[in-house]
């Protein structure tokens, strides 16, 4: 599975409140394969974040990771961008080998995970890239602190959209922690091959990867976390706040993304329409659009986004 699971269904959970926090380095998501070296940091809260850090440049560009991803998702964007920006990638608190347990989910802590990152290693501002939830989770953090935030690079990011108060209900009651224990190996492949327009084989280890976690003694915890991520994107919207972002912001949508929009609640939108929301609301930005690409557009069409977000980087002033 990745990024917006089900198609856009949602996890009934409430958001644990972080509570003596530990850092247990579970030897499952350990052993998950990771093209450069990891490194952590531990957090004011206990919990460990575990971080890759690649190449130099005047400008350093963060990664974040979408639902039921991990910092992998970006490696092909990190092998080429590394040439000429810092290139920093998370896995976010509850996800691939950060801290598992008692982790505090939400929109708004995920985006002061991110801001403390910065502040352990010593960036004063930075450039946040996000996909789908990643995304919102960049729009959260630059308006928490748009001081720090120079630019945003949105790739197909959730938040653009809205939802009605019964839609987010049942969202809220379709996806559970139970329900993600639960899923098949077969629906799990399926979960994973809607995120593309054309799956590249080299995807599918992450299909083996997540089954492979579900043999760890934390994927309860890992199952928390992912059904209150999707929890959190429909009860800490953005829609609203778009306006108030001046940085340059690029958003780039695949042309043949299944997810979003949601097929199921905005059946009559097309991503290009969701990209032009986004255009129209936030004041200082672009938008491009990657021909067969779906929703996991980075991984799947890495040349053309990687030139987007250098032609961006390059290109884009204040």
């Amino acid at each position: 599975m990745s990024l917006l699971y089900l198609a856009g269904l949602n996890g009934q959970c409430q958001s644990p409140v972080a509570q003596s926090a530990t850092t247990t380095a579970d030897p499952v998501f350990e052993s998950l394969k990771y093209k450069f070296p990891t490194k952590k940091v531990t957090l004011s809260n206990g919990q460990s974040v575990a971080y890759v850090d690649e190449g130099k440049g005047a400008e350093t560009i963060i990664f974040i990771h979408g639902l039921g991803s991990y910092l992998p998702a970006w490696e092909k964007n990190i092998e080429s961008l590394k040439s000429n920006y810092r290139t920093i990638a998370l896995d976010l608190p509850g996800y691939g080998k950060s801290s598992k347990e008692n982790v505090q989910v939400s929109m708004d802590a995920y985006a002061k995970t991110v801001l403390e990152l910065m502040d352990k290693l010593k960036l004063k501002k930075a450039t946040l890239a996000g996909h789908s939830m990643g995304g919102q989770i960049a729009i959260t953090a630059a308006l928490q602190a748009p001081e720090r935030v120079s630019k945003l690079i949105l790739a197909a990011p959730a938040g653009l959209e809205t939802f009605t108060d019964q839609q987010k209900q049942l969202f809220k009651m379709t996806v559970t922690p139970e329900s993600v224990q639960k899923t098949t190996p077969e629906q799990t492949a399926a979960n994973y091959k809607i995120n593309f327009y054309n799956m590249p084989a080299e995807a599918q280890h992450m299909v083996e990867e997540r089954l492979q976690i579900m043999k760890s003694e934390q994927f309860d915890d890992y199952s928390k976390a992912v059904a209150g991520s999707v929890a959190a994107m429909v009860d800490e919207p953005v829609h609203e706040k778009l306006s108030q972002l001046k940085m340059p912001t690029l958003i780039v949508f695949g042309e043949n993304d299944a997810l979003i929009p949601n097929r199921y609640f905005n059946s009559t939108l097309t991503p290009k329409a969701v990209a032009e929301i986004g255009k129209e609301r936030i004041p200082n930005s672009q938008m491009v659009m990657i021909p067969e690409a779906g929703h996991f557009l980075q991984y799947e069409q890495p040349a053309a986004f990687n030139k987007a977000v250098q032609d961006f980087m390059k290109n884009s002033t204040k």
